[in-house]
């Protein structure tokens, strides 16, 4: 653990160096980490909490590993993480009783740890946090109080803190919960929704008694910038686990597009930020708020990605995301970048009261670098990179081979699932990083069971075999046969990309692999090379010539017990070894395909958490889909 703090703390203390051409999603992270070195402290002169602010500012740095591969940040969330979570899965500071959903936040990093590790205390700190929202106190519609000392109360807020860790812990572990996701949404849609403006008030009171609320509606005063945020972020990352045939999942997309369209409208016209009370703009005091601005990017260019919104919203959020830059960001005399301008808090009731009134809301200090600000920022600064690259895929599907890979293990909970090299698997043994590169660069993935047909790969411009059974990965495996390898050629010469990926002699099916490998000109044959001896990680090196057409500008990737290829036709070597081809491309008709012994781009050899990082695997597994997606 001491040498992981010092890589930490080595890597944050060398960011200025470079900061000037480093993606502002980075710089912030970096800012970030070195202002926390030790603990989040989100409250000034007290001890660092279980707190969701941690959890939000976790969550984007977890995205930022996802578009780097740099494991430092994986490395820090872990250690703030196992400094709440002992053996036993009990959550320090954490306080069941409260019934507070803010404490749920924090346990969108627990499900990402437990399922990228598997230790089973981060399972239990879930569960604990699963076992609150399932005795959470509801109104008498079914809807989630805030928090316990909030009677009857449903926040914009609550929908951020709740919902996305209930979705993902309901996908992680089959837990039909959807409609008890989609009724929260719907109660907060129905109630809160201005039917004049479309914006969503700040919170309403079911039962009305509230001084701050309506006695006809029980709405609270005011429209509030920061609170919408929340609301908008929550559909957009429960989506990413919302069953894509479930009948409400289009109620929540539809949700998102009225709710953006109402955004826009108070837009201001000048900056494109908004204020803190968006509808006041001219009132005197009002000003305008950084988190706000941020969420509403991260929303409306995530909801564009992920095809939920219409791609005129990219504008909107390049005209916001321009002046939140312009306006927000400084630096300081380390290089440091830091986010100014945000709202330390608002909320309703409690004590000293507060009214939710026009003078509450602009009495609330404004901080430099509050993690409800510099969060979003981060995610909407990954989301405004990963715009600029969606041109490469869009309209794209990259295909993995689940037929001819069909491996299965049981569970911790007794249950079978497939694992190995698949786009679900976010355990080393998956591909779940190649997976986010993927859609980061405009494509869709999609995954084939079944027997490949020019019928069933159509859509499909990319399409990846990875190792192939043999009978001692699965009784009854699914070998190559000349139907269909006959079907792919078919589909390559047609215009598709093939990768096949191999893996070494003894622990591949390499002969009936062939009966499709040698349709272009490339055959997978000992000897194998790179057998690497513990950590003697120099012997898995693979060095990149200046000219190869797929890699270029990368000096070497980590590849071990590889098996090397036998080239004949159109074949051609991209990377020899020891004077062995280990690398191939083949033009064939209309297509291309890539030819490597070995499943490489997998999370271990991705994440970077045990390889050094001089080893360009990460950025290489991006290079290769480009590569691919591009004509």
């Amino acid at each position: 653990m001491k040498k992981a703090l010092l890589g930490i703390l080595s890597y944050c203390l060398l960011a200025p160096a470079w900061a000037q051409n480093t993606p502002y999603s980075t710089q912030m992270a970096q800012s970030l980490m070195h202002t926390h070195q030790d603990s989040i402290q989100v409250k000034i002169g007290k001890p660092a909490t279980w707190d969701y602010e941690q959890g939000l500012f976790l969550k984007a740095l977890e995205q930022v590993h996802q578009r780097t591969g740099d494991a430092s940040y994986f490395q820090y969330i872990q250690k703030n993480i196992n400094s709440f979570i002992n053996e036993k899965g009990d959550i320090r500071t954490y306080k069941f009783s409260e019934f507070n959903s803010d404490n749920i936040t924090t346990g969108r990093l627990l499900l990402s740890l437990y399922q990228e590790i598997g230790e089973d205390k981060y399972k239990i700190a879930a569960e604990q946090l699963r076992l609150q929202i399932s005795k959470q106190p509801r109104t008498k519609e079914g809807g989630f109080w805030h928090k316990d000392r909030y009677a009857d109360q449903m926040w914009l807020d609550g929908l951020y803190m709740l919902e996305p860790f209930y979705a993902e812990y309901s996908r992680v572990f089959h837990e039909n919960n959807w409609d008890d996701i989609a009724l929260q949404f719907q109660l907060m849609y129905k109630n809160a929704k201005d039917p004049k403006t479309g914006l969503l008030y700040h919170a309403y009171d079911h039962e009305r008694n509230q001084a701050w609320a309506s006695k006809q509606t029980g709405l609270s005063p005011n429209f509030w910038g920061r609170a919408m945020g929340w609301y908008a972020m929550a559909l957009v990352d429960v989506l990413d686990y919302f069953p894509l045939q479930h009948p409400k999942r289009n109620m929540l997309i539809k949700q998102l597009n009225e709710l953006s369209a109402a955004l826009v409208k108070v837009q201001d016209q000048s900056t494109g930020l908004w204020y803190q009370l968006p509808t006041l703009g001219t009132q005197k005091g009002n000003y305008l708020e950084a988190s706000c601005a941020n969420m509403y990017v991260y929303a409306f260019a995530k909801g564009v990605r992920k095809g939920y919104l219409p791609s005129s919203y990219l504008a909107a959020s390049q005209k916001a995301y321009n002046s939140i830059l312009e306006k927000f960001i400084t630096k300081d005399a380390q290089g440091y970048i830091h986010l100014e301008k945000t709202v330390s808090v608002g909320g309703l009731g409690g004590s000293p009261y507060r009214d939710g009134s026009f003078a509450y809301y602009m009495s609330e200090p404004l901080k430099t670098d509050d993690l409800k600000g510099a969060g979003p920022f981060i995610m909407a600064s990954l989301e405004m990179e990963i715009a600029k690259e969606l041109g490469i895929g869009k309209g794209k599907k990259v295909v993995l081979d689940y037929y001819f890979n069909h491996e299965f293990r049981k569970n911790k909970q007794g249950n079978m699932e497939r694992f190995h090299y698949t786009w679900e698997d976010r355990k080393d043994s998956g591909f779940q990083l190649l997976g986010v590169q993927t859609e980061q660069l405009g494509a869709k993935i999609d995954s084939l069971a079944q027997a490949p047909t020019v019928k069933n790969l159509a859509g499909a411009q990319v399409y990846i075999i990875v190792d192939p059974d043999s009978q001692k990965e699965t009784a009854k495996p699914n070998y190559m046969r000349t139907q269909d390898a006959d079907e792919i050629e078919k589909w390559v010469k047609a215009g598709g990309t093939l990768i096949l990926l191999a893996n070494d002699t003894t622990n591949c099916e390499i002969p009936k692999f062939n009966t499709l490998a040698k349709r272009f000109g490339m055959e997978f044959v000992g000897p194998n090379l790179n057998m690497v001896q513990g950590k003697n990680w120099h012997q898995g090196t693979l060095n990149i010539s200046a000219n190869n057409p797929v890699f270029k500008g990368l000096k070497k990737i980590y590849i071990k017990e590889i098996s090397t290829i036998k080239l004949s036709g159109p074949a051609k070597s991209l990377e020899d070894l020891q004077g062995y081809c280990v690398m191939a491309m083949a033009h064939v008709g209309k297509g291309k395909v890539f030819a490597l012994g070995d499943p490489w781009i997998y999370n271990e050899y991705t994440n970077n958490r045990r390889i050094p990082l001089e080893y360009e695997n990460f950025p290489a597994a991006k290079k290769l889909m480009e590569w691919a997606l591009k004509p």
